[in-house]
């Protein structure tokens, strides 16, 4: 009887299958990697350095129980899930009336402008913030969420923009903050999205507001309405934080 050749030894053999512990590894390894960035997404949310630590730990519990190989991009989806648990952090507190809720849309401060890897972590957060916001609420819940949350807009400018009453915008922000809780969700038209994105940049970066406004509310009539800079520009980067 001839021996075996090497093709067919070759395909009898068995493939090599990483072991549990040598994939829970990799992901460790995976994670480390983008755990500083999504700390900062996370406080650049949240503005408080031990909840947004509790989100990243959120993070890496969830990330280990994920089926990554279905992942093209773990960056992307560590980043998506940090901004959605952050906000949804944000959410919690506002019905246990522990927060004002004032800071749920992160900025761009000055130390961002000089340091461009903290200005552009910062604008990942921007962009996965609103695309959770364009795919869950109206146009005018999102204007008016927005301007409020975002630049600390009085409800009586709001009102002379989406031209309703200042009752009727402060019950329109409440309802754009109980529709960021449900899960429906519509597709967010990417052009549409980089946009706002450039807008929102734009506006917390110069406190020039009217083309953010124009994109919000087009059919309304741009007086440059008053509005402070968001608070959440005024708050210092936290320290690093080493991975654990």
């Amino acid at each position: 009887m001839s021996a075996p050749s090497s093709e067919a030894t070759t395909h009898a053999e068995a493939p090599v299958v990483p072991s549990a512990e040598d994939d829970l590894d990799l992901a460790l390894d995976v994670f480390l990697a983008q755990r500083t960035r999504l700390f900062r997404i996370g406080y650049h949310i949240l503005g408080d350095v031990s909840a947004a630590e509790d989100v990243v730990q959120e993070v890496w519990l969830r990330w280990q129980l994920t089926h990554r190989a279905s992942i093209e991009n773990p960056a992307a989806s560590l980043t998506t899930a940090t901004t959605r648990l952050a906000i949804n952090v944000i959410q919690s507190a506002w019905h246990r009336h522990e927060t004002p809720a004032e800071s749920q849309l992160p900025g761009i401060g000055d130390r961002a402008a000089q340091d461009p890897a903290l200005r552009a972590e910062q604008a990942v957060a921007v962009e996965a913030a609103l695309t959770l916001l364009m795919a869950r609420l109206t146009p005018d819940g999102l204007a008016a969420y927005v301007l409020r949350k975002g630049f600390d807009y009085a409800y009586a400018d709001l009102a002379r923009l989406l031209r309703i009453s200042a009752p009727n915008a402060r019950v329109m922000v409440h309802r754009a903050q109980a529709r960021l809780e449900c899960d429906r969700e519509r597709p967010v038209p990417a052009e549409s999205h980089r946009r706002l994105v450039a807008a929102f940049l734009t506006a917390a970066g110069t406190g020039d507001l009217e083309g953010l406004i124009q994109l919000l509310a087009p059919d309304a009539h741009v007086h440059r309405l008053p509005s402070s800079a968001p608070r959440s520009l005024r708050r210092e980067h936290p320290p690093t934080r080493q991975a654990a």
